[in-house]
């Protein structure tokens, strides 16, 4: 049995139980108030969050492999979300086509390992060729506009959240086979932040913090997401290789970076006058939605982790 099996099995029970609870809790509000909207919203959000903790647990339990695959689906959709925002028309076959092969390849290499290679595949050699093909096969018309959009989707949707997976490449004395664990310490702490904000700001959010891109993002709800995240970070310590002091800071440093990625993401949906990426996700909207804030957090983590404990 690998070593980081026994936490994942107690991670994932306590996953479920939490989800348990959640049920019930949205079956007796839906009694109380049937048919109300935002008891049928929690309650949508709730069926997804079963799928996720499912397919994710899955993974974990059935190793490095299906971790990788399971990511690489998670950009591929996220990928195609974010591009199909693209201004003026959609997203030239051309450019869907390099974009995908290149996050193909950034799997590749991180499943071999080769950090060398996968961390700057796509920054040093894939944006070069991106513009090449898009001065080859599109028009020139809007050809700024649909080229940032190309670039962007990449570098956020396949590059940043490739170095998740990618942490398994990581040798960190002491901790070696058990660097899934910090792929189960991140998720936890960024869904955990972004659905407490959620909460916090629901339940007591007065001040907005940029009303114009995200009214429902409050200080209170910030503040209550961003603590309650370091605490957990804190209690999730004996996953890491980290002392208590240095997961919860960790943790801090994820929910802060979380945060502030989600404005320009926000940003972008309101520019495209779209409320969600898609409608993938009951309750949540689209896989970008879901993983925005992993997006920008996780590429931090891994390098804060492999400078300091590698």
């Amino acid at each position: 049995m690998e070593t980081w099996i026994p936490e994942v099995y107690w991670i994932l029970g306590s996953l479920l139980a939490a989800a348990s609870l959640a049920s019930l809790i949205g079956y007796a509000l839906r009694r109380g108030r049937p048919a109300h909207p935002d008891v049928e919203n929690l309650n949508a959000r709730i069926r997804s969050w079963w799928v996720m903790i499912l397919l994710g647990g899955g993974a974990l339990l059935a190793g490095r492999v299906a971790i990788i695959l399971l990511f690489a689906l998670i950009s591929f959709v996220s990928m195609r979300e974010f591009l199909a925002q693209s201004p003026v028309r959609p997203m030239e076959r051309s450019l869907l086509f390099v974009c995908f092969i290149l996050a193909l390849a950034q799997y590749v290499l991180i499943a071999i390992g080769s950090y060398e290679l996968f961390s700057i595949l796509i920054p040093a050699f894939g944006f070069p060729a991106l513009a090449v093909v898009s001065a080859m096969f599109i028009d020139t018309q809007h050809f700024l506009d649909r080229f940032a959009a190309a670039q962007c989707g990449l570098m956020l949707c396949a590059y940043c959240l490739s170095y998740i997976p990618a942490l398994m490449t990581l040798r960190i004395p002491g901790y070696e086979c058990r660097t899934p664990l910090l792929i189960v310490f991140v998720v936890l702490v960024a869904q955990v932040s972004d659905i407490l904000q959620y909460v916090w700001g629901k339940l007591i959010g007065r001040r907005p913090i940029a009303p114009a891109i995200s009214p429902s993002k409050t200080v209170e709800g910030f503040l209550g997401g961003v603590l309650c995240a370091t605490a957990l970070g804190a209690l999730l310590q004996p996953i890491t290789p980290f002392t208590a002091w240095q997961a919860g800071l960790m943790a801090f440093m994820i929910a802060i970076i979380g945060f502030l990625g989600g404005l320009p993401m926000s940003a972008i949906k309101r520019d495209r006058g779209i409320k969600d990426w898609s409608q993938l996700i009951e309750g949540h909207g689209g896989m970008l939605d879901r993983i925005d804030s992993l997006c920008f957090s996780a590429p931090v983590f891994f390098h804060l982790t492999r400078h300091f404990f590698n």
